[in-house]
């Protein structure tokens, strides 16, 4: 198991929290998603490697950045 965390813009209430979490949750090999919305940050636990490009194409799909 890998953990990463991952600056993400945007986000400022429940609503974009619960999206991301849902966004990263869907790609294969994601175990976990924490977000703070109070620092932007948001760390992902993988089964495996993490992937950081399907991470951005999901953050960014939700509506999203990646710092």
């Amino acid at each position: 198991m890998a953990t990463k965390v991952y600056n993400v813009k945007g986000m400022s209430c429940n609503h974009c929290k619960k999206t991301v979490t849902e966004a990263i949750s869907r790609i294969p090999g994601v175990t976990g998603v924490e977000v703070d919305l109070g620092t932007g940050q948001v760390t992902v636990t993988f089964s495996g490697e993490p992937d950081d490009q399907k991470v951005r194409e999901a953050v960014e799909e939700a509506g999203y950045e990646v710092a």
